[in-house]
C-alpha cells in the first residue's frame, strides 16, 4: 500500500515526532509513578543515551522505549512502503539502544528498558522498578 502523503509531507509529519514527552511513554511512566508512590527520580539528566528517568541514589537508568521506533517483538509492524529504510533505521536503533546499555552498566549503572505496550499493566511496571530500586 503506497503512502497516503507526499514525500514532503511524510517529512512533516516525521519531524513532528518528538523523543521526549511523549504521552504513551515517558508521560503515562511519570503518571505510575506518582500513582505508586515511586519517588526519587528525575527527568534530563547528563548520562550516555539520555535515559528518560534516572535514579541518581540508586544508580538506575529507564528508559521507556516506543513499541514502533525500537523495534517491539510483539507489537512491531514494518511499514509496508520503503521497506530498505525501515529495516536500516530500526537495525540502529537497537544498535544503538545494546551500546548505550552496555556503556552505562559498565559504568555501574542498572538498565531498565520498559517497552510502551507494557505500560498497560501498571503495577507490574511499578512492582519491577521497585524491586530494582528498593534492592540498594
Amino acid at each position: 500500500m503506497a503512502d497516503i502523503w507526499s514525500k514532503q509531507k511524510r517529512s512533516d509529519v516525521m519531524s513532528r515526532i518528538r523523543s521526549q514527552g511523549n504521552k504513551e511513554t515517558e508521560l503515562r511512566l511519570i503518571e505510575i509513578f506518582k500513582d505508586e508512590g515511586i519517588k526519587g527520580w528525575r527527568r534530563k539528566h547528563k548520562l550516555v543515551g539520555k535515559p528518560d528517568f534516572v535514579f541518581r541514589k540508586e544508580r538506575v537508568a529507564v528508559f521507556v522505549d516506543g513499541c514502533f521506533w525500537h523495534g517491539c517483538p510483539k507489537c512491531y509492524m514494518r511499514p509496508k512502503s520503503n521497506k530498505q529504510f525501515w529495516d536500516e533505521k530500526l537495525r540502529r536503533n537497537k544498535a544503538r539502544d545494546r551500546k548505550v546499555t552496555r556503556e552505562l552498566k559498565s559504568a555501574g549503572w542498572k538498565v531498565i528498558r520498559i517497552w510502551q505496550h507494557q505500560l498497560q499493566k501498571q503495577k507490574n511496571v511499578a512492582k519491577r522498578i521497585k524491586n530494582i530500586i528498593i534492592s540498594f
